[in-house]
């Protein structure tokens, strides 16, 4: 990302990576100031675990529920061939 600040002839470049900073002069194309960003600050186990219990969590619920739509619709789709079958035998 590249921010011109036109006053000074300074221009401002942010890594996409590291998320550092950069100020070049335009004019002398050298390296005026440089920013480092603070790191991201890591998570601990205990953090990580429970983050990961949750998320195991939700897995187990949307699979129970996806399994619990796939019974009804299994259900609706026996009640249904029963009804088109003894709509059969009483026409004959």
């Amino acid at each position: 990302m590249i921010e011109e600040k036109k006053k000074a002839g300074v221009f401002q470049i942010v890594c996409p990576c590291c998320q550092s900073v950069l100020w070049v002069d335009g004019v002398c194309r050298e390296i005026v100031k440089t920013e480092k960003r603070a790191a991201k600050k890591k998570g601990s186990l205990d953090d990580l675990l429970e983050k990961e219990k949750k998320r195991q969590e939700e897995f187990d619920r949307k699979f129970e529920a996806t399994a619990e739509l796939e019974r009804q619709k299994k259900e609706k789709a026996k009640e249904a061939f029963e009804k088109a079958l003894s709509k059969l035998e009483k026409e004959e």
